[in-house]
């Protein structure tokens, strides 16, 4: 029934019934008010107003958005990132990261960004990356001489690519709304991903010589570099399961996820680390980060589709070439979009609502569909690490009691790294295309 009313396309003017439940969520939001409540009661507001849609069409509109396969694998990427920090194999994959880039200048460092990414690879989730990274790493980052701010600030941009490297929480959401394949989007996101996390890297090289933070000048060791690949075998099975699986077709992302989280948990008991005692707890952990996510996606999407039935896409997409059809700065428009709406409101939400009214826009200039999910992804990112939202900030800060001022106050040159990496993959295509084409 509910698709019926969503073709059913009229003529419709924009007015007080459309604008007044858009500032009532604004001022919820800056009122703190629960995310989810707030989609919730925006959509609420803008279907009693405007009648586009029939209110008892809302709790089909709530249950349909949830009914997904693909969805599963959000809580089964959250279960196996935790399993993996409980049983201390994000410890291997860090110890790995360090004996291979530990070595160089700013070594400590620069391992922490790639152990960020290793965690990437097996949680999809930036809050989760942030948390366990940051537990084990900051305080040997101050040890070497890293200014405790600047540690947190570090741990929080590196953990940005939680989002950013396949397999995402997020490429699976926007997958899922506009209809794009999960495991064409991880594809698609690969060499972006990475080029986030060198840009880390070399960010912190940088403050590291101007700075001189940390002096690692040791030689690369192969024999310990060797023996850490050894000792973190069975942790780094674990992303060859999940990036291996999906990209060769063997599994799908959500059957991925439930092998790798079964993996996990096997490997946990087999080497004693975990304890059957531990299951309650882990589950319960997993359990209150989904609890966060999927009530925003349940309610954001009755919100996108009255957005769509009141064809705001087409009144966006109207209003933006009026003002120019010059596709580069339509792209740099886009991305400060993109980067406001991450700095007030959670990336489930703003994918949600942003990518079916943004996605015209980027067709209307000749973007294709999978490159303008990973450049949006890629923007929204930036998101974790700006107030007054800043997600990574408030979990780095929560773990460390460092205040968050002080952290962004040395996030900075990592946000400016990665609007530049982002302007460059939202003109050059090639990027995001390359290794599905």
């Amino acid at each position: 029934m509910l698709q019926q009313y969503l073709i059913q396309q009229q003529d419709i003017t924009l007015g007080w019934q459309f604008f007044v439940p858009l500032v009532l969520m604004v001022v919820l939001i800056l009122l703190a008010v629960r995310i989810w409540v707030v989609v919730g009661l925006g959509a609420l507001a803008m279907l009693y107003f405007t009648d586009v849609l029939p209110l008892t069409l809302l709790g089909e509109a709530l249950f349909d958005g949830i009914d997904s396969f693909a969805l599963i694998a959000v809580p089964l990427f959250i279960l196996t990132g935790d399993v993996l920090v409980r049983s201390g194999l994000s410890t291997k994959l860090l110890d790995v990261a360090e004996a291979t880039m530990g070595a160089r200048r700013s070594g400590l460092g620069t391992s922490t960004v790639l152990g960020c990414g290793f965690f990437a690879c097996i949680s999809g989730s930036d809050a989760a990356d942030a948390a366990a990274i940051s537990r084990i790493t900051i305080d040997r980052l101050v040890d070497k001489g890293y200014p405790r701010p600047y540690a947190c600030a570090l741990v929080a941009a590196g953990a940005c690519t939680g989002i950013l490297i396949p397999p995402s929480i997020s490429y699976i959401i926007i997958g899922l709304v506009l209809g794009i394949s999960a495991s064409t989007l991880f594809l698609a996101a690969a060499i972006p991903g990475v080029m986030i996390l060198t840009s880390i890297m070399i960010t912190n090289a940088v403050l590291n010589r101007v700075k001189g933070y940390e002096n690692s000048l040791g030689g690369f060791n192969l024999k310990y570099w060797l023996k850490t690949i050894y000792d973190g075998r069975f942790a780094l099975l674990i992303p060859f399961i999940i990036l291996g699986g999906i990209y060769t077709g063997i599994f799908t992302p959500t059957e991925s996820a439930a092998v790798a989280a079964l993996t996990t948990i096997v490997i946990g008991f087999w080497q004693k680390t975990l304890k059957l005692s531990d299951i309650p707890k882990i589950l319960e952990t997993s359990a209150m980060v989904s609890g966060v996510i999927v009530p925003i996606i349940a309610m954001s999407l009755p919100l996108a589709q009255t957005l769509a039935s009141l064809q705001v896409p087409q009144a966006f997409v109207a209003f933006m070439t009026s003002l120019t059809s010059n596709p580069y700065l339509i792209i740099l428009i886009m991305i400060l979009i993109l980067m406001i709406a991450g700095c007030v409101m959670e990336t489930t939400p703003n994918i949600v609502i942003l990518a079916p009214i943004l996605l015209p826009l980027a067709q209307e200039i000749g973007m294709d569909e999978i490159h303008f999910c990973i450049f949006m992804v890629s923007a929204l990112g930036i998101g974790f690490i700006t107030p007054p939202l800043g997600l990574n900030l408030f979990v780095v800060s929560g773990v460390t009691q460092v205040p968050v001022v002080s952290i962004s106050r040395y996030a900075v040159p990592f946000v400016l790294t990665m609007i530049v990496v982002v302007i460059i993959l939202g003109y050059v295509p090639a990027l995001s295309l390359w290794l599905i084409n």
